[in-house]
């Protein structure tokens, strides 16, 4: 499949012109979609600069984009135009119904997967989910 992304508030929190943190288990899952063969496209608000800070944020973070802001990386852009992408599934915090997880849009997509690649996805999505609450726990009652 073809998938289009968007960058804030999907892969990361709203913090728009900066890069906010990592939502839980985004780029766990991108991988993960990436090795099924599925292509991943960036598709965001975000131009120049906020566009190459948010490409090299999820370069370090170990995605690299079949093409972003366009359905395929040889494909003209036309600053006039509408950058509508032709893709076969959108992930948007801006669906209807909003934004229903990484953890979720992993099993949705991977309907077809074994028993044991599903356990394995939820154990290390549950070891994500404790480590983000007892750093919030963390900074609640040590200051930090």
């Amino acid at each position: 499949m073809l998938i289009a992304v968007d960058f804030d508030g999907t892969i990361v929190e709203h913090k728009y012109p900066a890069i906010g943190k990592e939502k839980i288990f985004a780029f766990e899952t991108l991988k993960a979609l990436q090795s099924k063969g599925h292509l991943l496209i960036l598709w965001t608000i975000r131009t120049g600069k906020e566009l190459e800070d948010a490409v090299e944020y999820c370069r370090k973070n170990g995605i690299e984009f079949y093409a972003v802001n366009r359905t395929h990386p040889e494909e003209e852009i036309d600053e006039h135009i509408s950058r509508k992408v032709n893709a076969d599934l959108f992930i948007d915090d801006r669906n209807v119904g909003g934004f229903m997880g990484w953890g979720e849009i992993w099993q949705w997509i991977n309907k077809d997967a074994t028993d044991e690649e599903t356990q394995n996805y939820q154990k290390r999505y549950l070891k994500a989910q404790r480590k983000t609450f007892c750093g919030f726990l963390q900074a609640i009652f040590c200051g930090k």
